[in-house]
């Protein structure tokens, strides 16, 4: 069961639109906010085989973020973990997930910064 405490980081889960260019009709993707929720968000430790050496960071940076129940939620949508106290945002891909946990208590994702532009 998901605690109020725990959800401690702000989280806007946004959804894309699809629109076309005029001039050169390709796709143009169009990000938009679909809510704002709590959640709990953990960094998730590199394996043995993913060990971080000579202070090298971890590009990808994967995550765990688990909030309260939502349906609607679909891996093809992105999160944007809200910074605090000045520090920018962290736009994610959902790379897995949602998962349901217990009976409509909460979903969990794992999510990793997004490879694109923001």
């Amino acid at each position: 069961m998901l605690k109020a405490g725990d959800l401690d980081k702000r989280v806007r889960i946004e959804g894309y639109t699809v629109t076309r260019d005029p001039d050169y009709n390709t796709e143009i993707r169009t990000w938009g906010p679909i809510a704002t929720v709590w959640a709990q968000v953990q960094d998730v430790l590199p394996s043995k085989s993913e060990t971080v050496q000579d202070a090298v960071q971890m590009a990808e940076r994967p995550s765990r973020v688990r909030m309260r129940y939502r349906a609607g939620i679909t891996p093809d949508m992105r999160l944007v973990v809200l910074g605090v106290d000045g520090a920018p945002d962290r736009v994610c891909e959902i790379v897995a997930g949602p998962a349901e946990l217990g009976r409509r208590e909460g979903i969990e994702l794992l999510v990793k910064d997004y490879g694109g532009a923001p």
